[in-house]
């Protein structure tokens, strides 16, 4: 009788075998369309093309189960309609910056850049081990959204300027092309800030609606030849220190993958982060080169007494901004101790390095 009971038992457990392993396979065999949006044009170098490399990953590491079409600005949707797009399922994935968003939750521009903020690799540092990401993901919650960092350019300029910026007083009534926090505090000393796709800048800056703008960094910026409207450039990017480039995931076309493609999503996002960081690094010199040596760009530092005026500024735009509503308040917290606790770090370890190099 036991040898029965225990032959029953390995009867049971080969059925149960077989249907695990049945319903196993035609799970694998299911496959996903996806569709991504994106808020950069078509195939535009680091921006565009991490988007298309984010969609190739997960193609290649599903072994096809899940494959993503990219759609550039305006192919599918504008630039500035990808978070409702992706929100109510008009694409399942999107391309974008967080701070696109203010209008939905001030508090999202906390998790693209803060003017004299967090570096690209602080920002990383402050997502995925500083408690960031679990509040970002709190926010995309309520919008049906998951979000995922995908991208950082790394130190930004501070952009292209028809007029030298010697004093404070410069920046009035300038008419400049630049978004979030930072175009907060350009309001603040009475400059003008405008807020268009990247695609519209070059016409803008030629036909004299705008007056300056900035984009992204030397990589970028000859990319668009803002070199053939603007005379100067000038540095550092304040107002973007370490911009997070942000991959948009619809919640519930996300929950409907198997576990092994949800993993696989989120994994291609970390190495699409990684990739994008590396290459700005690399090839943001050898494109200043270009313009400073071949196009006679006029690269300029923006004067001392300027930078002091906009960090004092910038700190009292963010404070404000933490007022609003308690989760800014929440996400100001979290993102100023994290701040401060990685900048007693890095005076001892990369400013002190990049000291000792340049003795």
């Amino acid at each position: 009788m036991k040898r029965r009971a225990f032959i029953q038992r390995l009867g049971l457990g080969s059925v149960a075998t077989g249907t695990a392993l049945s319903s196993s396979v035609a799970i694998a065999k299911e496959k996903f369309r996806w569709k991504m949006v994106t808020a950069w044009p078509k195939n535009f170098p680091g921006l565009g093309t991490n988007a298309n490399l984010l969609a190739k990953m997960i193609a290649e590491m599903s072994g096809g189960r899940i494959t993503v079409k990219v759609y550039g600005d305006k192919e599918l949707v504008p630039a500035f309609e990808v978070f409702d797009a992706v929100s109510r399922g008009t694409a399942e994935m999107g391309h974008a910056g967080a701070y696109y968003w203010k209008g939905k939750n001030e508090a999202l521009q906390f998790f693209s850049a803060v003017p004299f903020g967090l570096t690209g690799q602080e920002m990383n540092a402050w997502l995925y081990y500083g408690g960031g990401m679990e509040l970002w993901r709190e926010i995309y919650n309520d919008f049906g959204l998951i979000p995922a960092a995908t991208g950082n350019t790394g130190v930004q300029m501070a952009g292209w300027f028809n007029k030298e910026i010697k004093t404070m007083d410069d920046l009035k009534g300038l008419k400049m092309r630049v978004p979030g926090l930072g175009g907060e505090v350009l309001s603040k000393v009475g400059g003008i800030p405008v807020t268009i796709p990247g695609g519209e800048i070059f016409t803008s800056l030629q036909s004299g609606a705008l007056d300056a703008t900035e984009w992204v960094g030397p990589y970028n910026d000859l990319a668009f030849g803002l070199y053939k409207v603007a005379k100067y450039y000038y540095y550092p990017g304040w107002h973007e220190p370490g911009t997070t480039l942000e991959c948009l995931i619809n919640k519930k076309a996300f929950f409907e993958l198997p576990n092994d493609l949800q993993n696989i999503v989120m994994t291609a996002c970390k190495a699409a982060n990684l990739d994008m960081l590396s290459e700005f690094t690399a090839r943001n010199n050898q494109a200043l080169e270009t313009l400073v040596v071949k196009h006679k760009v006029q690269l300029k530092q923006l004067p001392d007494e300027v930078l002091k005026s906009l960090s004092i500024i910038s700190e009292e735009i963010v404070s404000h901004l933490a007022s609003k509503d308690p989760m800014s308040k929440k996400v100001y917290q979290n993102f100023s101790k994290f701040r401060k606790q990685i900048l007693n770090w890095e005076k001892v370890s990369e400013q002190a390095f990049m000291r000792a190099r340049t003795l």
